[in-house]
């Protein structure tokens, strides 16, 4: 007999057709015992397949986990499932039928597209007042250049303890996350663009990360709000029942699709066409585009995030029996005829509890009563449409002031009455008789209403100060003004702004956190690649735990004038008390702030501290200079070499360089002392690292290692005692070789006078800067105090004077009655 084929799905052999002698020879042979039908299917190049099993669908090790399940199961599983998943979505849609409806209607208050009227009279206005187009736009614009600065959004940060590894390995995943987002995913700004401009208007939009087979790299796709489908009860991504996302594709994509073995090869009929739902036909209305011609067939898809219990393919126990539990699938239909195009997997395969894997990211503009968000259409909607009530009424309101219209007595006749009267022009009028006045009565049109124009200035302003799109007056520009007025009118100007910066930051590190995890499943070992100006490397192995991905922007801060008014505030605050503050950070900072690319060029950072000789201490302490003591130094070198240069006239006269030497020399001493300690206490210093480890939750430990501590310390004290002491000694006799000389005494005493009048003139120098600056800083707040109580007073007139027009309009109105 010829040679079996072995290893073929479903536990199904391919055989050559036998010869006749093989059969006979077959036939007389003892019988075999049934087990069951076969099925015989033949093949194309002859041979046939023989099925042992024609109703086995999950035979192990048949398939991988990711493969296209829907290719091993028969129609009548997979019927269905196809018709459940189109019901399921069309149920999912209609429950959030009115969401739609809103959105479509708020979309018109865009202003995008001019009204031709012709209520309440042809030609009445059209316009729509721009303050939701505003406040979309400067959001988008605001956000858009804080969350995605040209440098990378990615920033890194170590998790756990940091070590020189670990910093180069967070420093590498950085890199190459940036290089992947702003250099390799080319749609990435594109589609981030559009999503903050859609996330104000819709409330919420999605991200979808995944890895992109046919472009061989992942992907952070844009998705609006209205193509992403979840069950009513919804109320997040995390704990929906299902997430149906709807994926347009045309004819010749989906058969690539098909080809490549991504979806099942099967004829799906004709394809429908574009029709498009009422938001499609919003969207490009507003755009300005609509079909013409020929419409393009498209298929419709429908990739459902499901819990199924699929047939063949049931979660089991330990003793191998159904549990009914559902798990995590993908499955794509075809909207059209609900034809399953695939089923896969959707948890990892070593992941024992079979988590569902995320591949969305939920934006929120701001949180919403259930699973959508709220957007600026919802919450300023109202005030949008009012105050294009409002605008429409004033310039309706001017066009009949100027164009008036009237009634004329039935007997006079004007030539080309229908014709306008130009400027300068006069026509013939054909009267029976009497007064030309008369015979006409202008309706009593009025001027645009000034209470009407405050009220739409009212409304304006309500709906800016939401949508924090008002100009912030932080400190009015006065550089000098109080730093707790300045940070709370920041905080009050931008606390709406602000939460939505932190939820979009939020959304942004989810996302990043996915992006990465793609990464680490698809990257190679080693991975090297270029960037302008050098070449990088990255491994697999830097994605672990160890690196945290997050969003660079700062989610306490949202703008530029923001991180400003912070960084000169900081400023501010750290003039007042240099000698307390790190100035060379405090400048970089506010350099920082006004995005200066090249600070170090423009501020140098300061050298680092390093370990000196005694004689290059004493030219930094003559010219003022910070110097300090390092362990492992020669100290009782540095001592003698200071008590030396300290009984020098250019020392022994200046108090100030004298400080700076025995501040250096108590230093000296404070390490002498801890470094005999750790020769003393060696064992014992060991002993307590450990036990440090155990203090937390052992109160025992912990009373031991605090009299370990104060047996350490105290010898420390003892030893610094008699280094001290041994100090002074020393002092004193360097000291006494100059008290006998009295032209010593008395040129030393004109150095001190002299010295102690320099610090006198510097004192009083510094206090006259002082004086000054304080009668400034009073001056400007004077100058400031005058200002506010001239706009209050100027409000207060303001408000008086549209009283008294009220009043006034409201005499007039019950005159007329």
């Amino acid at each position: 007999m010829a040679e079996i084929d072995k290893g073929l799905p479903n536990t199904r052999n391919k055989l050559e057709i036998p010869s006749e002698e093989e059969i006979q020879e077959v036939a007389v042979q003892e019988p075999v015992e049934e087990k069951g039908p076969i099925e015989v299917i033949p093949e194309e190049d002859g041979g046939v397949t023989l099925d042992y099993e024609p109703g086995a669908i999950n035979v192990p090790g048949t398939e991988s986990h990711f493969d296209n399940l829907a290719e091993l199961l028969p129609d009548d599983v997979l019927e269905p499932i196809g018709n459940e998943m189109a019901q399921n979505y069309m149920d999912y849609k209609s429950s959030r039928k009115e969401w739609e409806q809103a959105y479509i209607t708020g979309l018109d208050l865009l202003g995008f597209k001019y009204e031709n009227r012709t209520e309440p009279f042809q030609g009445a206005s059209g316009a729509t007042h721009p303050v939701l187009a505003e406040a979309v736009t400067q959001f988008q614009a605001q956000a858009y250049k804080e969350l995605l600065p040209s440098d990378g959004p990615v920033r890194t940060q170590v998790v756990g303890i940091k070590n020189p590894a670990t910093e180069q390995q967070a420093n590498r995943v950085k890199d190459f996350m940036n290089y992947l987002v702003m250099d390799q995913m080319k749609e990435y700004e594109s589609e981030f663009d559009s999503m903050l401009f859609h996330l104000p208007l819709a409330g919420s939009t999605f991200k979808k990360v995944y890895y992109d087979v046919p472009m061989g790299r992942a992907v952070s796709k844009f998705v609006p709000a209205d193509e992403l489908i979840v069950p009513y009860t919804a109320t997040s991504l995390d704990d929906a029942e299902a997430v149906i996302h709807t994926v347009k594709t045309s004819e010749n994509e989906l058969r690539k699709q098909q080809v490549n073995g991504f979806y099942r090869d099967i004829e799906l009929g004709p394809p429908g066409t574009d029709t498009n739902n009422e938001l499609d036909k919003k969207e490009r209305e507003l755009d300005g585009t609509k079909k013409t011609g020929k419409n393009e067939p498209v298929y419709t898809l429908l990739e459902c995030h499901v819990n199924l219990d699929l047939e063949g393919f049931e979660e089991v126990d330990a003793q191998g029996e159904p549990t009914g539990i559902k798990l995590p699938y993908i499955v794509t239909v075809e909207e059209g005829n609900r034809k399953v195009l695939s089923i896969r997997r959707n948890y990892a395969p070593d992941d024992l509890k079979k988590n569902k894997i995320q591949y969305f990211v939920h934006f929120k503009f701001l949180p919403g009563l259930g699973f959508y968000g709220f957007g600026l259409i919802h919450m300023i909607g109202g005030l949008s449409r009012t105050a294009t009530a409002a605008l429409r009424q004033l310039l309706d309101a001017g066009t009949l002031s100027n164009l008036p219209a009237g009634f004329k007595q039935r007997g006079v006749r004007v030539r080309d009455e229908a014709a306008p009267i130009q400027p300068g022009e006069f026509k013939d009028v054909d009267a029976p008789g009497g007064n030309l006045r008369d015979a006409f009565f202008p309706l009593p049109y009025k001027e645009p209403s000034q209470t009407l124009l405050n009220l739409l200035g009212i409304v304006v302003q309500a709906g800016q100060r939401f949508a924090s799109i008002a100009d912030m007056q932080v400190g009015d520009g006065n550089q000098a003004a109080a730093v707790g007025t300045t940070v709370a009118l920041l905080e009050r100007g931008s606390r709406v702004m602000s939460a939505i910066h932190k939820r979009c930051y939020a959304a942004m590190k989810n996302e990043f956190r996915l992006l990465s995890k793609i990464v680490s499943q698809y990257l190679p070992p080693e991975y090297p690649y270029d960037v302008v100006g050098g070449a990088r490397n990255i491994k697999q192995a830097d994605f672990d735990n160890r690196v945290d991905v997050i969003p660079v922007a700062d989610p306490n801060i949202f703008s530029m004038s923001q991180r400003i008014t912070l960084a000169q505030t900081q400023l501010q605050i750290a003039t007042s008390n240099p000698q307390l503050h790190n100035m060379y950070q405090i400048y970089r900072n506010m350099y920082n702030a006004i995005g200066v690319k090249d600070v170090d060029a423009v501020l140098p950072p300061p050298a680092p501290t390093a370990p000196m000789d005694p004689s290059l201490e004493h030219i930094n302490a003559l010219g003022g200079k910070p110097f300090q003591a390092f362990p492992g130094q020669d100290h009782r070198a540095h001592i003698t070499a200071h008590l030396n240069f300290m009984s020098t006239n250019i020392v022994r006269n200046n108090p100030a360089v004298m400080g700076a030497i025995q501040k250096n020399i108590l230093e000296h001493i404070s390490l002498m002392a801890q470094e005999q300690v750790q020769l003393e206490f060696r064992e014992q210093l060991q002993q307590m690292m450990m036990m440090q480890q155990q203090a937390a939750s052992n109160p025992q430990v912990q009373a031991q290692l605090q009299a370990l501590t104060n047996q350490v310390e105290s010898r420390k004290a003892v030893l610094i005692a008699e280094m001290t002491e041994e100090y002074m000694k020393e002092e004193k006799e360097i000291t006494s070789q100059f008290d006998n000389d009295p032209l010593l005494k008395l040129k030393s005493r004109e150095v001190d006078l002299r010295a102690m009048e320099n610090e006198r003139k510097k004192n009083a120098d510094k206090v006259d800067e002082d004086l000054a600056r304080a009668k400034l800083m009073q001056a400007q707040e004077i100058s400031e105090d005058k200002l506010d109580q001239n706009e209050d007073l100027a409000k207060l007139r303001a408000g008086v004077s549209l009283a008294k027009s009220g009043i006034d309009q409201a005499a007039v109105v019950m005159d007329d009655n």
